[in-house]
């Protein structure tokens, strides 16, 4: 199918703007842990059913020892702590501001590129980061948002977290994928890493009955259930296909988009001011994210 990649990769955006703004309702009222682990729960037990009936079995054991380790990485760095941090930040910043502080991400995939890898930081590269972070700083400080979200800067810094857990989790995917490894498979292994390590984690803290608990809301929960479907099953699945079928740089470009799309989302449901500076800043902060791709 020609422009499969590139089609799974417009998708992959429309589904994770309409995940962001449904994390971000749920998360302001039942809080960002309940959601980060209520929508994975829900994703994973999606996902078996998907992989029984698509592939004849409830979990892909065949995949093999390294690649089961490369992908449940992947799943523990991008959703059990990538996301826990990005959940809060959609709370505390909102959907908007938090969506385009992860067009940092291809930044941090091309660090991580030369520092692990060996690819050369050229100057084309190092301007169009420049130009990224840019115009992630004329929408910070161009505007009222200091007054809208008065926990302003830690929930940047929780959005930048997210950012950096989103390309390391990338980064051992792509690895996982190789060969052509089924993207329905290698999504259920990283969902089944990122909900035993929440499980865990929240057992050992003594949270898990409560994070469970706040799930007894049943505006929040149908938010979650269908930011789960939208996100760790639909994006997560279509994103993989983007960057399995398509080039790197084009599909993480389309995929980047989310800011642009939520921008009206943010003015009419959330009642943001999006003044002409917030709108001119995304434009060049995803101009300077895509141009990271291809220079």
């Amino acid at each position: 199918m020609p422009y499969l990649g590139e089609s799974a990769a417009l998708l992959t955006s429309l589904c994770w703007s309409l995940n962001s703004v449904c994390f971000t309702v749920a998360g302001r009222r039942v809080g960002s842990a309940a959601v980060n682990l209520g929508r994975l729960l829900m994703a994973w037990a999606t996902l078996l059913l998907v992989h029984l009936v698509a592939y004849g079995s409830l979990f892909p054991v065949q995949a093999g020892g390294a690649r089961l380790g490369w992908l449940a990485v992947s799943g523990l760095i991008g959703f059990a702590l990538g996301d826990a941090v990005l959940f809060e930040a959609f709370v505390l910043i909102g959907a908007r501001l938090a969506m385009l502080l992860m067009t940092l991400s291809p930044i941090f995939s091309a660090l991580l590129a030369w520092l692990f890898l060996g690819q050369a930081l050229t100057v084309p590269k190092l301007l169009a980061m420049a130009v990224t972070l840019g115009g992630i700083g004329w929408v910070v400080w161009g505007g009222g948002d200091h007054e809208e979200h008065p926990h302003l800067w830690r929930g940047i810094l929780l959005g930048i977290g997210g950012a950096l857990g989103q390309s390391i989790g990338l980064v051992f995917s792509k690895f996982g994928l190789a060969g052509d490894f089924p993207p329905i498979s290698a999504n259920l292994i990283r969902v089944t890493a990122g909900v035993a390590a929440l499980l865990l984690w929240f057992g050992a803290t003594g949270r898990l009955r409560g994070t469970l608990g706040a799930l007894r809301d049943g505006r929040a929960t149908a938010f979650i259930g269908l930011g789960a479907v939208t996100g760790p099953v639909l994006g997560v699945v279509l994103s993989l296909v983007a960057i399995a079928k398509a080039p790197m740089g084009v599909a993480a470009t389309l995929m980047s988009l989310s800011p642009v799309l939520l921008l009206p989302v943010s003015h009419f449901v959330f009642k943001e001011k999006v003044g002409g500076h917030a709108i001119l800043g995304t434009l060049l902060a995803l101009a300077g994210a895509a141009a990271l791709f291809f220079v």
